[in-house]
């Protein structure tokens, strides 16, 4: 009997045991990222929707050892700038696409990537690309995200998993500009009907309302990133001809006067929103010192695409299997047309997560996750 009584009691211990690690991976867990936004963080989305914005061929994701060089729907040639910062922050894996089948379960607690090419701030960005996730659909995405954390952990702890393990991430707007207000046969219209202080309006009150709806959903700990010098990628300087170190202007002030108005934005929010912390990642100053003095971050061209066709620097055709590529990677700013190298990816995300306020504001994220 005694025996018997110990045995129960190893038991019991055992099961409570279980229970209390439970709690403790939730209690000090390792933090999740939940992110939102464009083919810049992208990690698959497009691949479960008809799009033509997909990155599922090769050779993107030939250095994206997770998938051991297999193409994953990122646009880039390995991790994005949001894979390395949940690296960085200590996350045990990368936040999954929402419209993977397998996100679900404990993997939300790791956190979930609604981002998707082609998506912007206003629901008509992108419809040259047929279907994408706008930045609407990604936060009711995340409502549903939302509800499953309820179910998996009681209301009270998914609340507070929200408030104290997770940050928000939003990479969007360079879309609303390259594939809306500047794309020549689809806004035509809407650059004779609207100034640039009107379309920039519009994109502020909007993502106000986005931000809004995610602080409701229990989102306290948010890292908005501005718009960067869209003049400077290859796309834009192979269709306007500039030379090897010039940047076309008329996008980069778009995206300077944007970017102004967001930084109001997010200080706006924070005095409006208790307990809620927002912070400026200033991407555009980053990129552009990184594409001004490239050579001084190891890289030996700022203006080619390493994976890409057409025009001096490669940049009308996007990146797929028929398109040349460079013999080293690394020594690219810009992996496509469009979207940085892994390598440039790497050095933004070392400035975002541990730099100074010339490139991260209030705080960077790594006091921003200690909170």
């Amino acid at each position: 009997m005694a025996a018997a009584m110990a045995f129960l009691a190893v038991v019991c211990a055992a099961a409570m045991a279980a229970v209390s690690g439970a709690e403790e991976v939730y209690e000090f867990g390792s933090g999740a990222s939940f992110i939102f936004g464009d083919s810049l963080v992208d990690a698959g989305n497009n691949n479960y929707i008809p799009s033509l914005s997909k990155a599922n061929m090769t050779p993107n994701g030939i250095d994206f050892a997770a998938s051991g060089g297999m193409p994953t729907g990122r646009f880039t040639n390995g991790r994005t700038i949001a894979d390395i910062i949940g690296e960085m922050l200590g996350q045990t894996d990368y936040s999954p696409p929402f419209l993977a089948p397998n996100t679900t379960g404990g993997a939300l607690l790791n956190g979930v990537n609604y981002a998707s090419g082609g998506a912007g701030i206003l629901n008509g960005t992108g419809r040259i690309f047929v279907n994408r996730i706008g930045m609407d659909l990604q936060v009711d995405y995340f409502n549903i995200t939302r509800k499953q954390l309820d179910d998996l952990l009681g209301k009270a702890k998914a609340k507070e998993f929200l408030k104290k393990k997770a940050i928000f991430s939003i990479t969007v707007g360079s879309n609303d500009f390259l594939n809306n207000y500047l794309m020549p046969v689809l806004s035509a219209g809407t650059r004779v009907a609207e100034s640039p202080d009107g379309f920039i309006n519009d994109l502020i009150i909007h993502l106000r309302e986005q931000l809004t709806r995610l602080y409701t959903l229990d989102a306290r700990k948010f890292v908005v990133a501005n718009v960067g010098p869209l003049g400077c990628i290859p796309y834009q300087k192979t269709i306007n001809r500039v030379g090897e170190n010039e940047c076309v202007k008329l996008p980069n002030q778009l995206a300077s006067q944007y970017n102004g108005r967001l930084r109001e934005l997010l200080i706006q929010l924070n005095g409006d929103l208790a307990g809620a912390k927002f912070c400026l990642a200033n991407v555009y100053d980053l990129v552009m010192d990184v594409i001004t003095n490239y050579d001084s971050y190891g890289f030996e061209t700022a203006s080619m695409a390493c994976c890409g066709n057409g025009g001096t620097y490669d940049g009308m055709v996007p990146c797929g299997p028929a398109s040349s590529m460079c013999g080293d990677r690394k020594s690219h700013v810009f992996w496509d047309p469009y979207h940085p190298s892994e390598a440039a990816n790497l050095v933004m995300a070392k400035y975002i997560v541990d730099g100074d306020s010339k490139y991260i504001s209030p705080m960077n994220l790594r006091k921003l996750f200690s909170l």
